[in-house]
Order: C-alpha cells, then sequence, then structure tokens
C-alpha cells in the first residue's frame, strides 16, 4: 500500500491535474481539500478525466474537500480548476493498494 500527500497552490482561473491515473496499483482512496479561511468565498471545479469540465462537482462555501474510498473510487485523472478570485491552496492525499 502507498499513500501519497502532497500540497499545490492554484493561481485564479488555473486548471490541473492534481492526481494522475495509477499505472500498477489501484486506487483506493482519495481527498482534495481547500486550505482556507471559512470567510472569503472559495470556489474549485474538481473534475473526473474531463479538462473541459462540462460536468464537475463543486468545492466551495462550508465543504472545502471532496473525499472518496472503497473499491469503486475513480480510476483516473483528477482535475481541479480554481474558479475564485485569488490564489488557493490544496491539500491532496491518495491511497493506492
Amino acid at each position: 500500500m502507498v499513500q501519497t500527500v502532497w500540497s499545490l497552490t492554484l493561481s485564479a482561473e488555473q486548471k490541473k491535474i492534481v492526481i494522475e491515473k495509477p499505472h500498477i496499483l489501484r486506487r483506493i482512496f482519495f481527498l482534495v481539500r481547500t486550505v482556507a479561511d471559512q470567510a472569503p468565498v472559495c470556489t474549485t471545479w474538481l473534475s473526473f478525466d474531463d479538462p473541459l469540465f462540462c460536468s464537475y462537482y463543486i468545492i466551495a462555501a462550508a465543504t472545502k474537500y471532496f473525499e472518496a474510498r472503497g473499491e469503486d473510487v475513480f480510476q483516473g485523472n483528477v482535475w481541479l480548476y480554481n474558479r475564485s478570485g485569488g490564489d488557493l491552496t490544496y491539500t491532496v492525499t491518495e491511497i493506492l493498494h
């Protein structure tokens, strides 16, 4: 089992793959968390293998994270798109088995 934890900062309107598709092991858990106070409006779109963000989850307001666990966790690339007005810092955790 392998656990990876890292942080990154995205500028306003920046898109990036934050978790790459695993090639040998299987993903059983991942967590993307926005590191920000409750006061500012921090909106992030999270997408699964969709760099155009036609379909996405919103991480904003009181819910500043997205978590998935179990055998049926998505196995492709996970994208983030910072839709807020300033830079945002994120922590990302992935567990592969």
